[in-house]
């Protein structure tokens, strides 16, 4: 997995700032409700949030690196790495505005946050760091096109350690959007939401796909 996949997975959590104000939007909203921003429950939130992340990247990298041990042959790893490629320019597409659904990917995950929904109530409304921490954990399993889209690169990294830093880069991406609220959160999605913004991070993020693309077929080629 090139080390390119880390600056691929910040740009597309940070580009897909819009995307994801309109899926968490109202749980940071409501941090805000009762004597305005309060910018502890902000960051507990969101670190819960990104905890989240993490942890369902060391999942999907301990699943892939198990796949490829199990098996054990030349071509799982291929598949793997063509498919990380794929995502990584169908996120390009995405961030460039070519498509905006990511509904296919979100229905997969609806199973799981029926059972985990309810029980974000028990934090709500959060009104300390000790409340809003484990929301953020529990939000951070919201079904979202996205995140899906991020964990397929980290199936394909080889490791839970690896799977888990690629998650924790795309989290480190949606932070600004979601910890700035209010007007300057506006202004900040209005800024990224630019047509030239999201096509040069789209076709950052599309090129990354294309070279590792373009350097398995080589070594298809070679071998």
């Amino acid at each position: 997995m090139p080390e390119s996949s880390f600056l691929a997975l910040f740009l597309i959590g940070l580009l897909g700032g819009t995307h994801c104000v309109g899926m968490c939007g109202g749980i940071v909203g409501a941090l805000s409700m009762g004597g305005g921003p309060r910018p502890t429950l902000h960051l507990a939130y969101n670190a819960g949030r990104i905890v989240s992340y993490g942890l369902a990247g060391a999942v999907a990298g301990g699943v892939g690196e198990a796949g490829v041990a199990l098996s054990g042959t030349l071509p799982i790893r291929l598949v793997l790495f063509a498919l990380a490629n794929l995502t990584l320019v169908a996120l390009g597409l995405y961030l460039m505005g070519v498509t905006r659904s990511l509904a296919f990917a979100e229905k997969i995950g609806q199973t799981l946050w029926r059972r985990v929904q309810p029980l974000t109530r028990r934090f709500l409304p959060a009104r300390t760091m000790a409340q809003a921490f484990p929301l953020g954990m529990l939000w951070g399993w919201l079904p979202c096109g996205l995140v899906y889209s991020a964990l397929v690169t980290a199936l394909t990294s080889g490791s839970a350690l690896r799977g888990a830093a690629l998650m924790l880069a795309f989290g480190a991406g949606t932070l600004p959007t979601l910890l700035l609220t209010g007007l300057l959160a506006v202004r900040l999605n209005e800024y990224l939401a630019r047509p030239v913004i999201r096509a040069t991070a789209g076709l950052i993020v599309l090129s990354f796909g294309v070279f590792g693309g373009y350097n398995l077929l080589r070594f298809m080629l070679r071998h």
